[in-house]
């Protein structure tokens, strides 16, 4: 009887169980790491700017898109979100005037999303507590380190 970590593959040959390969192990550990994380940035975030880590997040996409502005329904993939999750996202944002709408005067259909002056300027306020609470946690890793995780982290993601 082989070992209870072993298990026969369809050619006959042993390899290690699911539940104890190091990629399973790899992925249950960065999704523990996302969730403290997420927790410390949203703590962080709503303290020092009153908005949460998925409010940065967004805001920090439509900074960086050309223009400052994204259709919904990228905004939506780029951010691992359903096109009502963006609506939903946005709709406080909105409220509080870091975020207009834009519809396509050529197609009625399609809406974007624009980072306002103001919310242009919380967000790169808001990028200096990211980079504090982000070195306070990693320390100081090499640049080999951050750039072999980040390879594996883009993999995930989807290449991203």
């Amino acid at each position: 009887m082989s070992d209870v970590n072993d298990m026969n593959d369809m050619n006959g040959s042993t390899q290690q169980a699911p539940f104890d390969s190091p990629t399973s192990e790899f992925c249950l550990r960065m999704a523990r790491a996302w969730a403290a994380l997420s927790r410390r940035l949203d703590s962080a975030l709503g303290g020092h700017h009153g908005i949460s880590f998925a409010d940065y997040q967004l805001l920090l996409s439509l900074q960086r898109a050309p223009g400052g502005k994204l259709r919904r329904v990228d905004l939506a993939e780029k951010l691992g979100l359903t096109a009502s999750g963006v609506t939903r996202s946005l709709l406080p944002l909105e409220k509080i005037g870091l975020v207009a709408r834009q519809s396509d005067p050529r197609d009625a259909r399609v809406g974007y999303a624009i980072i306002t002056p103001t919310g242009s300027e919380l967000v790169t306020n808001a990028s200096v507590v990211v980079h504090n609470v982000s070195r306070m946690l990693l320390g100081a890793p090499s640049r080999e380190q951050v750039e072999s995780t980040s390879t594996l982290l883009a993999q995930l993601a989807g290449g991203q």
